[in-house]
């Protein structure tokens, strides 16, 4: 079942939505306008009307006092933005932060909607990326006159900051979520400037399933975005979103590092390491096979810039280490 939920998330993120807040008179983030984030709004006035990734209108006399959160994404957000005491219900696989472990659980892909409506939410934060399986129940939800807000699926940085703000306004935090979205542009910023000194970008493959379905991000999904940022060279760019690839393909296109994104395989790094015809791997060769933890990238959420960082520093150690 974890694998399951892994490469379901995968998946999820592979797609590439615009995203905007869809919100009545809603501030948008600016990139790096410091004079425009100066002026934006800081507090939300209630009563609020928004409109989710589904169109769906949803309206807030007042911040939300008891939230359900559906996808660790949303959880993650909601914990930074401080609403430990009014978060009831999060989803199975909900790991980070430690206090989301104490939470009741509402379910994983395949949630409990009477458990969800027992606890008699202010709101449910959902997520686009569980519609396809989903909908049914949330319409349940819905039917039985709890909010249910979809959050969209965020398909690069700029997106996910602005889910976070989105998120922010809703739950009466805008001024911490635009808090959140300022120290992370300024990792991101730290991070880029770092890989910017590099002369000779480094080929990369990455990997987030195990033999015998290899998968790996083309061009157009949210990792090529990260390695585009960290200077670097994906070796499977050439091909369009997320599809498998053979062990002798990897080998042939040789690349100076591989980069695992999966934890449900003990020993990962060394199973990779010792798969017929590896050993001729430049990356393999060089010991520059690296785990990285899949939730900084997966979730879209505040630890994203922190993911970034993850990365660069598994492709260019040297540069983090002077």
């Amino acid at each position: 079942m974890k694998k399951l939920w892994q490469l379901w998330m995968t998946s999820a993120l592979a797609v590439l939505l615009l995203v905007g807040c869809g919100q009545k008179e809603e501030t948008p983030v600016e990139n790096n306008d410091n004079a425009q984030q100066e002026e934006a709004v800081t507090e939300t006035e209630f009563p609020i009307t928004m409109t989710d990734a589904v169109e769906n209108e949803i309206t807030l006399e007042e911040a939300p006092k008891t939230i359900v959160s559906m996808i660790p994404s949303n959880t993650e957000i909601l914990f930074a933005l401080g609403l430990n005491d009014e978060i009831v219900g999060v989803n199975d696989f909900d790991n980070y932060p430690a206090e989301a472990l104490e939470k009741e659980k509402i379910g994983g892909m395949e949630f409990n909607v009477e458990k969800i409506v027992s606890m008699n939410p202010d709101i449910v934060f959902a997520h686009e990326s569980m519609l396809g399986m989903g909908e049914a129940g949330l319409q349940q939800i819905r039917d039985a006159g709890v909010k249910v807000f979809v959050v969209k699926n965020a398909g690069d940085f700029n997106q996910t900051y602005t889910t976070i703000e989105q998120i922010g306004r809703a739950t009466g935090k805008l001024a911490e979520a635009q808090k959140i979205v300022e120290d992370m542009k300024a990792k991101v910023e730290e991070v880029k400037e770092k890989v910017a000194k590099v002369e000779t970008k480094k080929t990369v493959f990455v990997e987030t399933s195990d033999v015998p379905e290899i998968y790996t991000p083309g061009k157009g999904t949210f990792m090529q975005e990260i390695l585009d940022m960290v200077n670097a060279e994906n070796i499977a760019a050439d091909q369009e979103g997320w599809f498998m690839i053979s062990p002798e393909e990897i080998v042939s296109r040789n690349p100076d590092v591989i980069i695992v994104m999966y934890s449900y395989v003990d020993g990962i790094v060394e199973s990779v390491k010792a798969r017929d015809g590896f050993d001729t791997v430049t990356a393999v060769q060089n010991d520059a096979v690296v785990q990285v933890d899949e939730n900084l990238t997966s979730r879209t959420g505040p630890r994203l810039a922190e993911g970034l960082e993850e990365i660069a520093k598994a492709i260019y150690p040297e540069v983090f280490s002077e």
